[in-house]
């Protein structure tokens, strides 16, 4: 067989592994994202085959949902009763309690472990004191170069030296259809590890330089070691669902998201009326469209003359940043969008002292880190420092179990931080040099085009969001799982310091009419996600406005304590219990993250105002009427419409089966090289999410997996119009990966749903039960 058509062949299959994202820069994307071309029943069942996984919710899950009456007895009814399922629902429920079968072999199962055994050493970022030799080769010769001497192994003599080679003796032997069913079946044995070699191979970390590795050499020491070993190995996959199961599985599911649709929409159907004569706001703050903003947003507003806005939280600067605290350049966008531009932080005027004690400070403690590093893992000294240290350890473990807030603030005392000191400085990726003045316009006009502004109050805050929790493998997921884990603090405080500049207020003012007042400011702030404390930043540069801001901090603290009693269901010291939380570092679930996701909403803040949407909905700011040629529409479906659907389908397989596309549970994690977790002392890299983040306990749901249904206000012609420019979104709807509705203001705000082919159905609110409750 010619080897050309292997190699065609491993570089369509490898796409059906997604890419699985480093601890360190956690990105939230759908684990299946390799099907999106397929209709997403079909690509549940190939999922169930090539990855032995469940791609559905249990029975037990929806018949959890019906006795909450999440799911809507009528409505599922119905839609069995359409499709030709006569017999009761709880008929039904017993097929699909019938688990499926899984076929585990034993000669796989070993060799996962000895592939296990060689990826971690090979691909561990600075763990280990003694690195694997001869990784500068690349993962097959450097494996070669060791498998002789290891136990596991009879390497002989004709084993050939490179990776291709040694594939194409092993194929040689094959068909075409045998070559194929093998790829497929080893690539998805370890779908973990496969994901991990894709994304090594497209970061910037500069450890593939360091350590290169391919899927083709991953491959190729498999297959010889399955050669060499003589491994019997069925690569015909044993996991297998009846197709009634599927059909069933797939119906419960839409009746399900059917009634979440129902819900949602008959709380604010009627809501759309703009709000006449509305005063100048005292201040506006603008917030990431995260489903965790919703709280805080909802507050604030309800504590005095404040207007809320939702926008992608890299503020449309699509950046990278180079920490003051490491010195490491780090991405700040969605990773679906190239970083033009890169933040680096100068020196504030007058403010070298501060600087200078900052650096200062750093150097200790990147000193002191160092040495305690080296004295634990050296092995001359590991066992005299431990035993040495011991008591000040116990103390120190004592300190942040039984009190992790005291013995927090005992070590941030002093603690200098980098936003006092330093200013963002924004220049263009690729030539370091300064952007021009038109590129500072168009980043801030997009902001206004985007969000549907009018107005200008005295103070425009834009809120970064992070998430500050104590030995957290995941926290990176927390602070932003659309932007490669980082928080928002960076691409906030440089957009406010843009917009801040006089050339680029009078440029707007000039060639677009966008008349901000003189006595505006923008400043950055940062929302932290664990205690709801809303910190803003540079505030010494606005010092006409230090009554207002005073004033602006004084109900940010009332929002805080209002957000963190309704978060937390606490009335009584909610504030101690959500900064333990945050402080406490054998806490397994600081925050529930974006868990319960469900829809996302593009339309002004009147629509859904004075609603509480239980933390369940992505919110868009946009305004149809602003929005004359459909432009920014068109970048809202393009961008955060896109990444939101990541972010709900990897919330969505990671709950339907989460040893497969989740995390398992954190109590048996085990870290691995710096960038992953496996569970126990070996598993296949986790890709998703633990239990802990999605579920109340073992036997009670959290997270409600349902597909993502999205609500815009505009006309439908609009819409259309868009899908027909952008095949690939409309490809992603008649797919079902996402459910669109429209809320039409031409036609009375009358709401239908997409239906494959460009059409259109009436939202039907009929079957909805009498009693609505959207709050849980």
């Amino acid at each position: 067989m010619k080897k050309i058509e292997w190699k065609k062949s491993l570089e369509e299959i490898s796409k059906i592994v997604d890419k699985t994202s480093p601890l360190y820069a956690y990105i939230t994307s759908n684990q299946l994202s390799g099907f999106e071309e397929s209709h997403f029943k079909e690509a549940v069942g190939k999922a169930a085959t090539f990855y032995n996984a469940q791609g559905y919710p249990k029975a037990e899950v929806f018949k959890e949902a019906l006795d909450k009456k999440e799911l809507h007895r009528k409505e599922l009814e119905n839609l069995l009763l359409e499709n030709g399922y006569k017999e009761t629902v709880e008929t039904y429920l017993n097929i699909l309690d019938q688990d499926p079968e899984r076929k585990e072999q034993p000669d796989n199962l070993k060799l996962n472990r000895l592939m296990l055994k060689w990826l971690s050493i090979f691909l561990d970022e600075g763990v280990a004191e003694w690195p694997m030799p001869d990784r500068e080769k690349g993962f097959y010769k450097a494996w070669l170069g060791l498998a002789r001497y290891d136990k596991d192994y009879q390497i002989y003599k004709d084993t050939p030296k490179k990776a291709s080679e040694a594939l194409d003796q092993i194929f040689e032997k094959y068909t075409k259809e045998e070559i194929d069913n093998s790829i497929q079946f080893h690539l998805t044995s370890l779908p973990g590890w496969v994901g991990y070699i894709k994304q090594r191979q497209t970061s910037d970390s500069g450890w593939n330089e360091e350590a290169p590795i391919s899927i083709l050499e991953y491959l190729a020491v498999r297959l010889t070691i399955v050669d060499k070993l003589n491994l019997k190995i069925d690569v015909v996959p044993a996991f297998k669902t009846t197709n009634k199961q599927q059909e069933l599985s797939y119906l419960f599911l839409k009746a399900w998201e059917i009634s979440w649709q129902k819900e949602l929409t008959q709380n604010f159907i009627n809501n759309h009326t703009p709000e006449k004569n509305k005063k100048i706001p005292d201040a506006q703050m603008v917030f990431c469209i995260d489903t965790r903003s919703e709280l805080i947003r909802r507050k604030i507003e309800e504590t005095g003359n404040y207007e809320t806005f939702g926008y992608a939280g890299f503020f449309g600067i699509a950046m990278d940043y180079k920490s003051t605290e490491d010195g490491l350049t780090r991405k700040s966008c969605p990773p679906i969008l190239d970083s033009a531009y890169k933040v680096s932080y100068d020196v504030k005027p007058q403010h070298e002292t501060q600087a200078k004690a900052y650096k200062k400070q750093l150097k200790k403690n990147k000193f002191k880190k160092y040495f305690f590093s080296r004295m634990k893992n050296m092995l001359p000294s590991a066992f005299g420092y431990v035993e040495g240290t011991g008591i000040l350890y116990g103390l120190s473990l004592v300190g942040r179990t039984l009190l992790p807030n005291k013995f927090n603030e005992i070590m941030t005392r002093g603690k200098i931080a980098p936003e006092k000191s330093y200013a963002p400085k924004l220049k263009k990726k690729e030539h370091k040099h300064d952007i021009s003045l038109e590129e500072k316009v168009s980043l801030v006009k997009a902001t206004f085009d985007l969000t549907g502004w009018k107005t200008f109050a005295p103070v425009i805050i834009f809120t970064g969001h992070g998430s500050h929790t104590s030995n957290n493998p995941f926290a990176s997921s927390l602070d932003c799982g659309a932007c490669a884990g980082n928080p928002g603090r960076h691409n906030a405080r440089t957009l406010a310091s843009i917009a801040n500049e006089k050339e680029v207020r009078l440029e707007l003012k000039n060639n677009f009419g966008i008349n901000i007042p003189e006595n505006t400011i923008f400043l950055g702030a940062e929302h932290n996600t664990v205690t709801d404390e809303i910190e803003i930043f540079d505030t010494e540069i606005a010092p006409n406005h230090k009554e207002v801001l005073l004033k602006i901090t004084e109900n940010l603290k009332q929002a805080q304590l209002e957000a963190s009693r309704e978060r937390l269901g606490s009335e009584k010291d909610s504030l101690k219990l959500a900064h333990k939380k945050s402080n406490n570092w054998s806490e397994t679930r600081p925050e529930w993250g974006l868990a319960k996701n469900a829809s996302f909403i593009i339309g002004p803040r009147e629509l859904t105002k004075g609603h509480n949407l239980n933390g369940r909905c992505f919110l868009q700011s946009y305004d149809w009427k602003t929005d004359k040629d459909g432009s920014a529409l068109s970048a809202i479906m393009q961008g955060p419409m896109v990444v939101t659907q990541w972010i709900n389908n990897h919330y969505y397989f990671s709950t339907v089966d989460n040893e497969k596309f989740g995390a398992g549970s954190k109590i048996t994690h085990n870290i691995t090289g710096k960038f992953g977790v496996m569970q126990g002392n070996g598993s296949d890299l986790t890709k998703g999410l633990p239990l802990q983040s999605l579920k109340r306990s073992d036997s009670e749901m959290y997270h409600q997996p349902l597909r993502l249904s999205v609500v815009i206000e505009t006309p439908t012609a609009r819409v259309e119009k868009i899908l027909q420019e952008q095949p690939h979104l409309q490809n992603l709807l008649d797919n079902e990966w996402i459910y669109l509705l429209v809320m039409n203001p031409e036609e009375n705000h009358k709401i239908k749903r997409y239906v494959p082919g460009v059409k259109w159905e009436d939202l039907d609110q009929n079957t909805t039960p009498d009693v609505v409750k959207l709050a849980v």
